[in-house]
């Protein structure tokens, strides 16, 4: 049994593969690292990810499992030295038959170069196997020399599915979890754990293990864990939006009414209680490329450029940073001025096209695409703008049917007033 006096987080750790959850994109069964790991022909390898998302532990299988000696160092308190020692007692065949040695570095972006550059020869010739940890960017952080002769493999986040089976195995668990306390957590408390603890599973098992034991035995000889509960041990106040529940609608829709209504204040305001809750930033991203194409539209046509490069940017960085971007949108959207008339165009021309019978395109505006075409009329008597004055020449665009007929009604709002006057001058003519 391992000792209670250690973290909840490091004592439910996995033991062997098959006990590790989440990462089935390079640890699912037949996946190379899991083939590697089984087999015991573990190479040098880089693991890069958040944290609580699993790193630690894959080391700690690969230690459990391989017949290689196994050391570990960490970054900020090893140094050249260390590295020394375990290359000279690898390939010291008394200490080492195998002459072989799995070295487990845990924030590897921390050493520096020279010590980076210790780590080579050893790898070079594979008398040590480097398992790399590191929450940074290895490519950026790492030497190259040592990237090229390792493996870089990408954890992410865990999913809310596996936060929970990781929460639900640790409350059950009598021999190193929390099963011996006849715990009772309610279904909104247990959802919230998962969501606000954003994939780190080492942050969710310590946030049970502390709400467990700073609360009382209850009369019912049950310690209940209630959503208060949780919020207090996580120290994050639970504004919860369900996909498909009333208060994800209530505030989307007073965060697009705000843009609509011109109030930044407000928007940032809605914006935020959602960013908080965990809603989707991409779905955030869509509601306001919606708005800066329906509500702001022609009256400031660079507000649609901001917004869908502010999705494509916030898709790219992601939370905690998408924030800004998202923020900046937002802001861009609620104070520009706002036009719907492209928005309302369409849904009349929409609306004439299924009622209407709006007759046929004219043939001088049809191509002529094959040889004898132009014999039919296709394209007689089509005038190319290009060959008039100011690139504008006067001919019937719309059908009979539909002659006359008015769909853009441009206001005199931001930059739509200069498209109202020039379309205005041009109708006239």
């Amino acid at each position: 049994m391992r000792d209670k006096i250690q973290p909840l987080a490091y004592r439910m750790s996995p033991r062997t593969i098959e006990e590790f959850v989440g990462q089935s994109h390079i640890i699912g069964k037949d996946k190379m690292l899991y083939r590697m790991i089984k087999a015991d022909r573990i190479t040098s390898i880089i693991l890069y990810g958040p944290p609580g998302t699993g790193k630690t532990s894959l080391a700690r299988i690969v230690a459990n499992t391989t017949e290689s000696s196994f050391e570990k160092l960490n970054a900020v308190t090893s140094g050249v030295a260390d590295i020394k020692r375990i290359a000279a007692d690898t390939k010291n065949p008394m200490l080492n038959p195998k002459g072989r040695t799995v070295l487990f570095i845990d924030e590897i972006h921390r050493f520096n170069k020279s010590q980076q550059d210790a780590l080579l020869p050893c790898v070079e010739d594979g008398s040590i196997v480097l398992i790399g940890a590191t929450t940074e960017n290895p490519f950026f952080e790492v030497n190259k020399a040592l990237i090229s002769r390792s493996t870089v493999f990408m954890l992410k986040p865990l999913e809310n599915s596996d936060i929970k089976q990781l929460l639900i195995s640790a409350i059950e668990d009598k021999e190193r979890g929390l099963g011996t306390y006849n715990i009772n957590i309610s279904d909104d408390a247990l959802d919230y754990l998962c969501e606000v603890c954003s994939g780190d599973a080492r942050t969710a098992l310590n946030s049970i293990e502390l709400a467990v034991l700073t609360s009382e035995l209850g009369e019912n000889g049950l310690i209940d864990i209630n959503l208060h509960t949780i919020e207090e041990c996580v120290q994050k106040k639970a504004i919860r939006f369900d996909k498909n529940g009333e208060e994800h609608y209530d505030n989307i829709s007073a965060f697009i009414k705000s843009m609509r209504g011109s109030n930044p204040d407000a928007a940032v305001f809605y914006l935020a209680r959602a960013l908080y809750a965990g809603e989707d930033v991409e779905f955030l991203a869509r509601r306001i490329i919606i708005c800066a194409s329906e509500d702001v539209g022609m009256a400031n046509p660079t507000a649609l450029q901001v917004a869908v490069a502010a999705a494509q940017a916030a898709k790219m960085i992601g939370m905690p940073e998408a924030r800004i971007i998202l923020a900046h949108a937002t802001v861009t959207v609620a104070c520009s001025p706002k036009s719907n008339s492209a928005y309302m165009a369409i849904n009349k021309a929409l609306s004439d096209v299924e009622a209407k019978n709006t007759g046929s395109v004219p043939m001088h505006l049809r191509n002529a695409a094959a040889k004898g075409m132009e014999k039919l009329g296709y394209g007689k008597g089509y005038k190319y703008a290009h060959d008039y004055e100011n690139n504008l020449v006067k001919q019937d665009f719309l059908p009979d049917e539909m002659q006359g007929t008015l769909y853009y009604n441009p206001t005199a709002n931001g930059y739509e007033a200069k498209i109202k006057d020039w379309l205005e001058k041009w109708r006239e003519t």
